[in-house]
């Protein structure tokens, strides 16, 4: 507990297996997003608590490193009991610090465990390819091995489950970890490092460091780190990207996202409803995943905007501990602050407002709720593509609508746009699907699906602005990124030619 202040939290950091306070004396205030009230200090790291963290990985890398994959795994399999047996436990931390709604926080860690399983096979994701006689006398095989010490960035509106997308695979594969998520709600980080505790992981292998900006910078620059993870803003993700690669490292940035949802004439107009208005108001629209453009075509537009507008005035916004909340508060009086001012461009650019979510009543969130960062969902017809609310990543509640008089034009639309995270197109036409699912630009892409998250075995990652590095997070491609590979030709003294060879080696 805080000393000068009773009832506050002091969160601090975790290094080599144990809380850590830190040498540095600056702190954030944690706040209820449904209450308004604050409920803990979490410390911000300086470059000496990183150096610790950094220092506490690097010592129990060599023998992490040299413990056989099975038994990582085996590690792995106890913290996958242990989540499954706290995941109501780590969903209400969400719901407290983040503000969503407590059956979309079971959501996102049902989909981190879902990564840890995957992690649970590593013996097999590790195994190398292998050439008997490759040349006369010659063997050839490849191995994948770690990195080092390797760390991940994480923001506010996944605490659970973006880690979850980068340290199990990461220690699975024998790296050592260091996680710095958002200074917004701190504490699922501390809850999983002593799960992992509990499930024998070694100490220094997983270390958490509270910060901002100062910490994020430390760890770019630092020496020992091999490799970064991070999600977030594009802005950011390109910065870490073009920094970590002066600096040596492997960067893996994803960064922001437009995603738009085509509804085609034909499409199952209730289900298309619905896709819209979960997509685009679940956990507030603070999704990188999350449908914040609806591309209506041809007269489609008429008949579902109607009910798209009563569906948005009847949300129901609401303390995300109620078991019939939909939607809950903004995360931050900031993130309320700036959504409010996309919403004023929308109107000053001449977009047609049919809801304002400006006009919530805090008094129905539910008792205690009037000082919380409430706003409900917002809807605009007739967006253009010069607007600002078309442009540029909102983070909010906001579903612009934008119309358009054929496939063809839809199709150009999506593919313009600057962010390709994900999209989705809800048609009753197999041709059409085909043809979005082929010729769309942009990295996950969903057919009847509003939120087309791939699923752990997959990989996850979008397109254009939306991902900078050339590997997706989880999956294959997150084994690849979290190990070098290495080739070996092996050749034995009575099958080696006397006398030096001055050409190049071919097969023979």
């Amino acid at each position: 507990m805080n000393a000068r202040h009773p009832t506050i939290t002091d969160i601090p950091h975790y290094v080599a297996g144990t809380r850590f306070a830190g040498t540095s004396s600056r702190a954030q205030d944690v706040t209820n997003p449904a209450t308004g009230t604050v409920t803990a200090r979490v410390a911000l790291a300086d470059a000496a608590d990183v150096d610790a963290a950094v220092a506490a990985a690097q010592a129990a890398f060599p023998a992490w490193a040299e413990v056989p994959p099975l038994r990582r795994a085996r590690v792995m399999f106890k913290f996958l009991e242990l989540l499954n047996r706290h995941k109501d436990e780590l969903a209400r931390l969400i719901t407290a610090e983040h503000g969503k709604v407590f059956t979309d926080a079971q959501g996102e860690v049902t989909r981190g465990i879902e990564i840890v399983e995957f992690a649970c096979g590593i013996p097999q994701l590790l195994k190398g390819d292998y050439t008997d006689q490759v040349s006369t006398g010659i063997d050839n095989w490849t191995l994948r091995q770690p990195l080092g010490v390797v760390a991940g960035i994480t923001p506010f509106n996944f605490p659970v489950m973006v880690p979850m997308w980068m340290f199990p695979i990461a220690i699975a594969c024998g790296n050592t970890f260091v996680l710095k998520p958002s200074p917004i709600d701190p504490t699922p980080s501390l809850r999983i490092a002593d799960l992992l505790k509990e499930a024998g992981l070694p100490d220094g292998v997983f270390n958490v460091v509270q910060g901002d900006k100062v910490a994020v910078d430390a760890l770019l620059e630092h020496p020992d780190v091999r490799a970064i993870s991070f999600v977030g803003s594009t802005p950011v993700a390109q910065h870490l990207y073009e920094t970590g690669a002066r600096h040596g490292k492997r960067v893996q940035a994803l960064g922001g996202a437009k995603n738009h949802m085509v509804v085609m004439p034909d499409a199952d107009l209730d289900q298309a409803v619905d896709a819209l208005i979960g997509a685009a108001f679940g956990s507030a629209g603070e999704r990188c995943m999350a449908i914040s453009v609806g591309v209506l075509v041809g007269d489609v537009a008429d008949r579902i905007m109607p009910r798209l507008v009563e569906r948005t005035r009847a949300l129901k916004v609401m303390d995300g501990m109620n078991p019939e909340a939909e939607m809950g508060p903004i995360v931050t009086e900031a993130a309320r602050q700036r959504i409010v001012g996309y919403i004023e461009a929308g109107l000053r650019e001449g977009a047609q407002l049919l809801v304002d979510g400006r006009t919530f009543d805090a008094r129905r969130a539910g008792p205690g709720c009037e000082g919380g960062f409430w706003l409900g969902g917002t809807l605009f017809d007739h967006v253009t593509p010069e607007m600002s609310i078309y442009r540029e990543e909102i983070f909010g509640p906001v579903l612009s609508c934008v119309r358009v008089p054929d496939f063809a034009a839809a199709l150009q639309l999506v593919n313009a746009h600057a962010y390709g995270n994900g999209t989705a197109c809800f048609t009753r036409d197999g041709h059409i699907a085909r043809e979005f699912a082929r010729r769309v630009r942009a990295g996950m892409v969903g057919i009847n699906v509003p939120i087309p998250v791939p699923m752990a075995w997959h990989g996850f990652g979008g397109w254009k602005k939306s991902l900078f590095g050339d590997m997706h997070a989880y999956g294959e491609e997150g084994v690849r990124f979290y190990t070098a590979q290495k080739s070996v030709m092996q050749r034995w003294p009575e099958s080696t030619p006397k006398g030096a060879e001055f050409v190049m080696p071919t097969a023979h």
